[in-house]
């Protein structure tokens, strides 16, 4: 009678691995291996787990607001045991029977990953029914032991041939391998294939990628590297406009006299057009360029225009006329240098200092005719509708001196409010006046 066969056991955890002697079959089922999960003992429970930080943020069917919970976390072979309480609350569940809230990790995958949350260390699990938990710890190590396990788990559970390993006896786990598992039996073809060799060449698997993780994961500093690289190497929006790669449709917070070069013209396009607007229905609106028009229709007119060729200023979105005038001194306003440039700003308040009229006027016609051409025709064409609106000023009740509040920090301010700003305030509003009042022989307008 053959002596039975001898059996080396080695328990890992809650795992037995049974490893069949060499001398009790042959060379083919030497090395055979199965996994046998154990009952629980009776004996103390040892609980090893971390404290993380977890949040899920979908359930499989929506996402969730992502809410961050200190857990005690105990990594199963099959699944993630969340304890929101403490590691007693772990022991005491785990020696009554009683289940944690899991994350099944049969399926899933895991990934490092730095968009789902500004902290640091934090990786994403995705279960096979589409839930997504976040998982976070300052400490790098803890963050990495814990990914390493459940990476481990993941691959055990996928490629070791026993997908969702759970508390079973051999006869259910001969059930899902068909009946029989090499060499009891008859086997599958499915099951024959799966050798000693074929199971080392996946552990060998397993490990290297578990090493690669790790290295993605510690290879932080690599990554910043490479995305300073890559910035550093990226063409400037300059070149991209050159190249005619991306086109600068800016029209607000352009420079004047670039945004002229571009449009092929001395006066902006947007300009000319709201002045027409008013023109033609607004000359007589109460409290016209002192009234403000709703911000928000403002805002989308500017962004129309910032992202659009074609403007119709007698659309009826546009039909409250204080939101094109409240666009005009919108774009004067946000120019990167003022209509009156910056040089010229002291040169005009030398000019307005003089006390003889014709002089002053001479002063000031000098300085405008010295301005580089967007900024004169600009200016000339500005102040002509201007002068039109004061012709008006019985019905829209604006006076010069009303012009000269509302556009005076609006066409000019200096570059550096080293000053007194309350004394600049007053000569921008002198100056807007002055040449409002004198425009005709400033520009040379045609009297009419």
């Amino acid at each position: 009678m053959a002596a039975a066969p001898r059996l080396s056991v080695k328990q890992q955890g809650s795992v037995q691995m049974r490893i069949k002697s060499s001398q009790t079959c042959g060379e083919r089922l030497s090395q055979a291996k199965s996994l046998i999960l154990q009952e629980p003992s009776p004996a103390p429970v040892e609980v090893k787990g971390e404290y993380l930080n977890v949040a899920k943020i979908s359930d499989g069917v929506k996402k969730l607001r992502k809410s961050w919970s200190s857990s005690w976390v105990v990594l199963s072979s099959d699944r993630l045991l969340l304890y929101k309480d403490s590691k007693q609350e772990a022991l005491s569940s785990l020696k009554a029977g009683c289940k944690a809230e899991g994350v099944e990790l049969g399926g899933a995958s895991i990934e490092w990953t730095s968009e789902k949350s500004s902290r640091k260390n934090v990786f994403q699990i995705r279960t096979q029914s589409g839930a997504q938990f976040l998982l976070q710890s300052d400490s790098f190590s803890t963050a990495c032991r814990l990914y390493d396990g459940v990476t481990r788990s993941i691959n055990t559970s996928e490629k070791g041939g026993v997908p969702g390993l759970r508390r079973s006896n051999s006869t259910e786990i001969l059930s899902r391998h068909g009946g029989s598992l090499p060499g009891y039996g008859s086997a599958s073809s499915s099951a024959k294939q799966r050798s000693p060799g074929h199971r080392r060449s996946i552990n060998v698997f397993s490990s290297s990628k578990l090493k690669h993780s790790a290295s993605d994961g510690t290879d932080k500093s690599g990554v910043k590297s490479r995305l300073k690289k890559f910035i550093t190497r990226r063409p400037s929006m300059k070149t991209l406009q050159e190249k005619g790669i991306i086109r600068d449709r800016r029209v607000f917070g352009c420079h004047l006299e670039a945004l002229c070069e571009r449009e092929g013209a001395t006066v902006p396009r947007f300009v000319q057009l709201c002045v027409d607007a008013v023109e033609k229905r607004g000359l007589e609106a109460d409290g016209i360029y002192r009234v403000s028009g709703n911000l928000a229709t403002i805002q989308k007119l500017r962004f129309i225009v910032d992202q659009e060729d074609s403007l119709d200023l007698d659309s009826s979105q546009w039909e409250d006329v204080h939101v094109v005038t409240g666009a005009l001194k919108m774009f004067f306003r946000e120019l990167p240098e003022p209509l009156f440039p910056f040089s010229f700003f002291q040169l005009f308040v030398e000019a307005i200092r003089v006390k003889e009229p014709k002089q002053k006027v001479q002063a000031v016609r000098d300085l405008v005719h010295q301005l580089p051409k967007p900024n004169q025709d600009t200016m000339r064409l500005l102040f002509g509708h201007l002068h039109r609106v004061l012709d008006h000023s019985r019905k829209n009740l604006m006076s010069t001196q009303g012009i000269g509040i509302v556009f005076g920090p609006t066409l000019l301010w200096p570059e550096l409010d080293s000053g007194n700003m309350a004394v600049n305030m007053v000569y921008q509003n002198q100056i807007v006046e002055f040449i409002l009042i004198e425009s005709r022989d400033i520009f040379q307008l045609d009297r009419k």
